[in-house]
């Protein structure tokens, strides 16, 4: 099973074709800019297409704190995301109060485990929306 750095890696290198479909979901390569340090940081992240948009989903597996990569975009919105062969530049924000429950329900049946992870902690999960620049 792919994962973390190596995931990364591979994904890279066969554009997708090792990477993309992963424990009976799809994921996408989010590549923000380090809030502190400056350097670019790439993530493997689920994802489901929106229209033209990609929606990744920021829970850490329930935890109390975001993932270092929401954090990151928070500070700088414009991220790099690769799907397949894909490559492209995006402006990423969280999903409004109103779109989300939506949003949500389309990720989790996706990727179940998210309604777990949002009963684990008491943080909003959000949905993240990556729009094409």
């Amino acid at each position: 099973m792919l994962f973390g750095e190596e995931h990364v890696r591979r994904y890279v290198e066969t554009d997708g074709a090792e990477g993309h479909d992963w424990q009976g979901t799809i994921t996408l390569l989010l590549t923000t800019t380090g809030r502190r340090t400056g350097r670019s940081r790439t993530t493997p992240l689920i994802y489901q297409k929106n229209g033209d948009d990609y929606l990744v989903v920021a829970s850490k597996g329930g935890s109390d704190e975001p993932p270092l990569w929401y954090l990151n975009l928070q500070a700088d919105p414009e991220v790099d995301v690769q799907v397949l062969g894909d490559r492209f530049t995006a402006r990423a924000r969280t999903a409004t109060p109103e779109e989300k429950p939506a949003l949500w329900r389309k990720m989790a049946a996706t990727w179940p485990a998210y309604d777990d992870y949002q009963t684990k902690t008491s943080r909003d999960i959000p949905v993240v929306v990556l729009e094409r620049v």
